[in-house]
């Protein structure tokens, strides 16, 4: 289902029910496995309110923030979707063609409107859905240091509502990507998990 369907120059989040992910028996190596493995365990209803609890009283946001990052063709995203099975929750998953925008503030106002958008799909579950940005390093990349034209300018700006929105996140966020390489080390340092 998309959240969009009523203006068409809005970024496309589809929401893909955990109940209709197919389960699959994925192979990791032994330390991937044991990473996986441990935010399934994070991610399971009663662990993770107990894990929100506790950064909420230590002062930090209450949001579980991941990258996914390896070779194309590895089980990044398929992961993702076996997290979202085993643990009942929906994804909230990301077109990122779609949120670049030709028009004037535009792109902006899309990346406003899909963290505006996740925060309502929570409020209406049962569990906080996964919110997932695939292939990441699309718009997590390094900001533009000596900004000249009108789309770095545009670039910038964009990357600074995701890390306010990241600065005040309180769900759960995966990202992939197999070009760690490129993201800015602003947005590294707001992920707990590097998998």
């Amino acid at each position: 289902q998309s959240f969009d369907e009523e203006d068409s120059r809005q970024p496309c989040a589809t929401l893909i029910c955990h109940k209709d992910i197919r389960e699959k028996h994925l192979e990791y190596d032994k330390e991937d496995k044991c990473h996986i493995d441990g935010l399934i365990n994070l991610l399971v209803k009663d662990k993770f309110d107990i894990i929100q609890k506790s950064l909420y009283e230590r002062g930090f946001h209450k949001g579980i923030t991941c990258v996914l990052y390896g070779e194309p063709g590895t089980g990044k995203t398929e992961s993702v979707f076996q997290i979202a099975k085993k643990t009942g929750r929906d994804i909230m998953e990301i077109d990122i063609s779609a949120i670049r925008n030709k028009f004037v503030g535009e792109t902006e106002r899309n990346v406003k409107k899909i963290f505006a958008d996740y925060r309502e799909a929570c409020e209406k579950s049962e569990l906080t859905p996964i919110l997932l940005f695939n292939e990441a390093d699309a718009i997590f990349c390094n900001r533009t240091k000596n900004v000249g034209s009108a789309l770095e300018k545009m670039e910038n700006a964009m990357q600074n509502i995701l890390l306010n929105e990241l600065d005040r996140f309180d769900g759960i966020l995966i990202v992939t990507t197999n070009m760690t390489i490129n993201f800015d080390e602003a947005f590294e340092r707001r992920f707990l998990f590097r998998i």
